[in-house]
């Protein structure tokens, strides 16, 4: 029987979703950056994977979320951050770290019905060149907010997209939910791999001071913020309120045709218990 193939990202918000998969009999774990996953999954090199919203709407192949796990927040965030040298409604230009397509979109949701700002988006590599070189705004996502955040100095005005978003709306944020392309949502091999999925993170939540004393260092994390980060700041489990969120953010977001305006679809028989 052929290993089911589930596509992820290794930053330290997913550990609590991944932890021990790659030890399963059956599972083979396919590690890569986040704007490729939902084109591994409608491609077929993957079974499943950990889609985000935007590239879950903007598919040119159906796609359905599997209710067994997710990378979301009710409030702050800590690693999607918006740092900007000018007032958040000054902002022209938006240079984004392209790694996450959820969180440009949200940005820009964030600055039109907060700041109203509708800035043009540059790509940006916060690897790259000098820090004396960043631009006037950047959004940042990721490890890096924490392990390389630009001085506070030179960025006075900040802003947590999941705070804001919470602020704004009153729901929590869902980034990123376990996938499967649509017309295989009722196959065996999906049933098994969001069965799997469910079973590691309900495992993982009742170790998770074990995880994080063994991820944080790995990650260049200090233990007291990984901790504070994975075991407050962000939610793992799908329920009616993310349900909801996920649905609003599409909304705001085809709103101002940052999206097309599409619903997105549920795995109802992938229904698991938190």
């Amino acid at each position: 029987m052929e290993p089911v193939r589930i596509a992820c990202v290794r930053y330290l918000n997913t550990v609590p979703l991944i932890e021990g998969l790659e030890k399963l009999q059956g599972v083979a774990l396919l590690p890569t950056i986040p704007s490729r996953i939902a084109g591994m999954v409608a491609g077929g090199e993957a079974d499943v994977g950990l889609v985000s919203l935007v590239d879950a709407v903007r598919s040119p192949v159906p796609l359905a979320l599997l209710p067994c796990g997710m990378i979301g927040c009710d409030g702050p965030t800590l690693t999607v951050r918006l740092f900007s040298s000018v007032p958040l409604a000054e902002v022209r230009t938006l240079h984004a770290d392209t790694d996450s397509h959820t969180s440009v979109v949200l940005a820009r949701v964030l600055l039109d019905r907060l700041f109203g700002a509708r800035p043009e988006v540059a790509g940006f590599d916060a690897g790259r060149g000098s820090r004396e070189d960043w631009p006037e705004t950047v959004l940042l996502i990721g490890d890096k907010v924490v392990t390389n955040a630009p001085p506070a100095e030179r960025y006075p005005h900040q802003l947590d997209l999941g705070e804001a978003w919470k602020g704004l709306t009153g729901l929590p944020f869902v980034y990123a939910v376990w996938m499967c392309r649509a017309d295989r949502a009722g196959e065996p091999p999906i049933a098994t791999a969001a069965a799997v999925l469910d079973r590691q993170r309900r495992h993982n939540r009742g170790r998770l001071a074990w995880i994080v004393a063994n991820a944080a260092a790995e990650h260049r994390w200090p233990l007291d913020l990984a901790q504070r980060y994975l075991g407050s700041l962000l939610r793992y489990e799908v329920g009616e309120r993310e349900r909801e969120a996920a649905a609003r953010f599409v909304q705001e977001a085809s709103a101002l045709r940052l999206v097309e305006e599409r619903g997105l679809v549920w795995a109802e028989g992938a229904q698991t218990s938190n």
